[in-house]
């Protein structure tokens, strides 16, 4: 019995020797060459956007409060933890892959025998007890147990990356939500004072018609570019509500008529620096590259199990307890019984199921490969996209702002004229309307350079910290 057992060790440790050979060893693939990645402008700095916390950057009190509301209340951040709760139950049961079954066995069997069987003429029946244990061990030869345990890992921190993506997007769009909100409110202050506005100017061209210097054209013209700026106020109450409403479900509550509380556009002023960062560092940083990556190694694991099903398993079986034909004896010394099995399983014949099952799983590491690189490639159009939009937001709040400043002044200059009888009405009309449209335009400038802070701060990977 010794011997037999020396055996079995012996060929345990000789073949598990070859697991190192078999099970090949993951290499982050060379997806993109980190010399010619796209930096256009990019700083070098040491430390990233994507290390800022979203606590800092954001300044507003009342959206950081929203933020903390939807983190803890969201519907998919709430499905996103399930799913790390799954995959983390998966990633246990990996790791416990070295280690054999055991299964107890409480069993009684009732037997009625033929008369004319081998024993039916000595009983008629047979009872017998039996309390045992069953042990099972596989041997990790070709290192299929270690990949498994390498591959559930990997799709855990996969969930956890995945997480960590919907909380850097969730936080993104309840900011762009707030800034949306907030520059439809200036939208719709300065429509509403233009609505005064031109209720005032309808007053004053009809005492110019009464007074001879302008006809009925023109009154009927300022009454409709009055209808216009109404129609438009009531667009903007309608926008504003649709946008309630969304803001509403990112907290992961019901839409309720007045529930979003917020500041100023005026107010917000984004105080933290914006240092863009290396390569490297949106590589480290962006949850869905990381995701990305952590999905190609449980591919990459799962076709090292695939592959290891090609040769042949070694288990040791062991079987042992107490068996009885008289339950008084059971427990005796002389009901003890054991069995051990030592085997090696070579498929040879199985429907191609493993060979399938390989091809499938190359397949399944091709387009996991592949996915990597797109999401790595569509990170870098995103980080260049969000740098000049920001660019361009910030120079053209400067150009709308003139352009603002110079319509008021030619609005004031032309009605002054008119009153005097010394302008033509329509040019009175054309400077009130393109006053208006430069007014909006400024607000949405403006809007436009918030939301460019909050779709870089997202393409480098910031928001979930």
């Amino acid at each position: 019995m010794k011997r037999y057992f020396k055996y079995i060790l012996f060929t345990i440790v000789a073949i598990s020797l070859q697991s190192c050979f078999v099970a090949k060893e993951y290499s982050r693939p060379e997806i993109v060459n980190e010399a010619n990645y796209r930096t256009d402008n990019l700083p070098q700095d040491s430390l990233t956007l994507a290390d800022v916390s979203w606590r800092d950057l954001f300044t507003d009190v009342q959206l950081k409060q929203y933020i903390e509301e939807g983190l803890e209340n969201n519907i998919d951040i709430r499905v996103a933890l399930q799913q790390i709760i799954a995959a983390e139950a998966y990633a246990k049961q990996g790791k416990v892959g070295y280690f054999p079954t055991v299964n107890a066995n409480a069993q009684y069997t009732h037997q009625e025998l033929s008369s004319n069987s081998q024993f039916g003429g000595l009983f008629s029946s047979i009872d017998q007890y039996e309390l045992s244990a069953n042990l099972s061990w596989e041997a990790d030869i070709w290192g299929k147990i270690r990949s498994n345990k390498r591959a559930t890992q990997a799709a855990y921190l996969q969930s956890v990356a995945a997480h960590q993506a919907v909380k850097s997007r969730l936080i993104a769009d309840i900011a762009s939500a707030y800034y949306n909100l907030l520059a439809l409110d200036e939208q719709l202050r300065v429509t509403e004072e233009t609505v005064e506005n031109r209720e005032n100017s309808l007053e004053t061209t009809e005492a110019l018609k009464d007074a001879g210097v302008v006809t009925e054209v023109a009154v009927k013209q300022t009454e409709a570019q009055l209808y216009t700026a109404q129609v438009l106020v009531i667009d903007l109450k309608r926008d504003i509500k649709i946008l309630e409403n969304t803001m509403s479900i990112l907290l992961g509550k019901e839409p309720e008529l007045g529930t979003i509380t917020r500041g100023t556009l005026e107010a917000q002023i984004i105080t933290s620096e914006l240092p863009i960062g290396v390569p490297v560092q949106l590589l480290r940083n962006r949850p869905d590259i990381i995701a990305a990556e952590y999905n190609l190694i449980n591919t990459f694991e799962l076709t090292n199990v695939a592959r290891s099903n090609f040769y042949p398993s070694l288990t040791l079986t062991a079987t042992g307890g107490l068996q009885s034909l008289d339950i008084t004896e059971l427990f005796d010394t002389n009901s003890l019984f054991a069995t051990i099995v030592g085997g090696l399983a070579q498929p040879i014949f199985n429907r191609r199921q493993i060979k399938t099952q390989y091809e499938v799983s190359q397949a399944q590491q091709e387009q996991a490969r592949l996915n990597f690189r797109q999401t790595f490639l569509t990170a870098s159009k995103e980080v260049s996209d969000a740098l000049y939009s920001y660019e361009a937001a910030s120079e053209k709040i400067e150009v709308r702002q003139k352009e603002y400043e110079a319509l008021s002044i030619a609005t004031d200059y032309s009605e002054e004229l008119l009153d005097n009888g010394l302008a033509n009405y329509l040019e009175v009309l054309t400077a009130r309307e393109n006053a208006l449209n430069s007014s909006l335009g400024l607000v949405s400038a403006q809007n436009n350079q918030l939301q460019s802070v909050v779709n870089l701060y997202l393409a480098l990977g910031g928001g979930w910290q």
